[in-house]
């Protein structure tokens, strides 16, 4: 009970040296891949999820926007595979880390942005001033779409930070009083164990919908600019 409650989520180093880089390139070689010509049941429905992930991500855009369709389906397989092995016992989180998910979100915005001003720069401008404003707020509509269109990728990586980070903290202290009261009250100790596997499966949950809920906003922010 007396363990850091933040420990988790401190990056964890080998021999002095960070391992982050290491725990981040991991995710990648558990994919399956099959060089047969028939697939198996896993390659199969993998196969068919991805699909269908793509399919209704990139329903909505033109085809300039769809040539992201490699890199949005690597982005979702990516951040799912990194939230599920950090439910894992002793493991580390990478998409715990603000650094990391501003990694991830300040490059594609700043591409989708940057392909809208070249491809289509006066939808791009009409974003900053609504159409009818009266003269007198131009100025300050024109400074809040300015702000609101700067903290899209803030928003982005501290949503799936404090969602993640909020399911591990939360299973940790479930965790800790199961542990405490084990030795002092067999019912309650049920109980609360019931509620820690519960939890588990709806931060399995979490972690699968908060990399549907990242990529699916990044490709907004495409179809927005493209």
């Amino acid at each position: 009970m007396n363990e850091n409650l933040f420990a988790s989520f401190i990056a964890p180093t080998i021999l002095g040296l960070p391992a982050a880089v290491l725990i981040i390139l991991f995710p990648p070689l558990l994919i399956p891949t099959s060089k047969y010509l028939i697939n198996n049941r896993l390659i199969t429905t993998q196969q068919w999820l991805i699909k269908l992930t793509s399919k209704q991500m990139m329903a909505m855009h033109n085809t300039k926007g769809r040539t992201w369709s490699l890199m949005l389906v690597s982005l979702i397989i990516f951040i799912a595979a990194t939230n599920l092995l950090g439910l894992l016992p002793h493991s580390f989180t990478p998409t715990t880390q603000l650094s990391m998910n501003l990694a991830m979100a300040i490059p594609l915005w700043a591409g989708a942005v940057i392909m809208g001003f070249r491809s289509k720069i006066k939808n791009a401008l009409a974003h900053f001033l609504p159409q009818g404003t009266p003269t007198p707020l131009i100025p300050m509509l024109v400074i809040i779409e300015t702000i609101s269109l700067l903290i899209q990728p803030m928003a982005l990586a501290v949503r799936l930070t404090a969602n993640i980070t909020a399911g591990h903290l939360l299973m940790h202290l479930i965790g800790s009083a199961t542990l405490a009261m084990s030795t002092i009250n067999l019912p309650s100790t049920l109980i609360i164990f019931t509620i820690l596997i519960l939890l588990t499966i709806l931060e399995i949950a979490v972690a699968l919908i908060q990399a549907y809920v990242f990529t699916l906003l990044v490709s907004l922010y495409l179809h927005d600019n493209t």
